[in-house]
């Protein structure tokens, strides 16, 4: 297979996390790095070895340049996506695509018309781990209704930068809502519930001074399945989950991972008896940058881990999620 060569746009942590992960990536390498500030893009290429930098426009209009990882703030993601794959490159973008579910929409407009892989990165669906977990609830182990409880929060400190900033997506809800909501989206999907009939019935939160959601609590319902979410920006909130039916349930100690490592083993309790289900762990994302290869490989627009009608769900939801909250 023919090297997948990479341009991340948004030369910040996140896009670190991603350039150290490429070198244990099956297909990929860093070739080029875009940025807003020609300064900050030349150090960070010289930091993780990229032989090329530029602006947006002059990395996209590129043609060693075959993938971009968007690391950006939230409100520019839709609008580089959309150039980036108008310009002939697959994107892996992070996660939200977009603030709206209508700005997801055009984004995956685009990828079909352009017929090139866009995928929304939650890392914690690619690897063994989401492929076991799917397969136990697909095999009814535990069997419905069922019901999902699951959190992500943190502890933001002060409350400023682009967390608290409403003008660039700030809030709970944006930053890691997604996650439980995102866990919620592919538990209904393996339990052969369709992501679209999930709906928020009810949501409640805290909003700040500033005008972002820093705390917020949700429910998720669909026929034979329910979840209650919780995210934070200003609390430290489990990073586990718990998934309970009729029969027994299904414990995730972790059910995240982290950003080195995805997550190992989950715990099945049904039928009066625990089993421990282990899996190897990977790295995320070079996990994300390999689906993204495969699928340009394979002439795919879509990545079987995150597909797009994952990410339609989790837009809507949070859409309906922050609607919800009295501002």
């Amino acid at each position: 297979m023919t090297t997948t060569r990479w341009a991340i746009l948004g030369p910040g942590d996140i896009g670190g996390w991603f350039a150290r992960a490429l070198p244990r990536s099956t297909h990929g390498t860093l070739h080029g790095i875009a940025s807003s500030n020609p300064d900050r893009a030349a150090a960070f290429a010289a930091m993780h070895g990229a032989p090329v930098t530029g602006t947006y426009d002059e990395i996209l209009a590129r043609d060693d340049i075959d993938a971009v990882y968007i690391s950006t703030v939230n409100t520019t993601h839709a609008d580089l996506a959309v150039a980036a794959l108008t310009a002939g490159k697959a994107v892996l973008c992070e996660k939200p695509v977009s603030t709206t579910a209508a700005e997801l929409e055009r984004v995956l407009l685009t990828a079909e018309a352009c017929g090139l892989p866009f995928v929304e990165a939650f890392k914690h669906r690619f690897g063994p781990f989401a492929r076991a977990l799917d397969a136990t609830v697909g095999a009814r182990d535990v069997h419905g209704p069922l019901h999902l409880a699951a959190s992500f929060g943190f502890a933001a400190g002060e409350r400023t930068g682009r967390l608290f900033d409403p003008e660039i997506g700030g809030g709970a809800i944006l930053d890691v809502g997604g996650y439980p909501v995102s866990l919620a989206v592919a538990l209904a999907a393996a339990a052969g519930i369709d992501p679209a009939d999930l709906t928020v019935t009810s949501a409640s939160g805290r909003v700040g001074e500033t005008g972002v959601d820093e705390h917020a609590v949700a429910t998720i319902t669909a026929a034979e399945f329910t979840a209650q979410v919780e995210c934070s920006i200003i609390e430290t909130l489990p990073r586990s989950a718990l998934v309970t039916g009729s029969n027994g349930s299904i414990l995730l100690p972790d059910a995240f991972g982290g950003r080195r490592d995805s997550a190992a083993s989950f715990i099945v309790q049904a039928g009066g008896r625990d089993r421990v289900v282990e899996v190897p762990t990977i790295d995320p994302f070079a996990a994300e940058a390999d689906a993204v290869s495969l699928a340009l490989l394979e002439r795919r627009t879509e990545a079987p881990e995150m597909p797009w009608s994952y990410s339609r769900s989790i837009a809507g939801l949070l859409d309906d999620w922050r609607a919800g909250l009295d501002r």
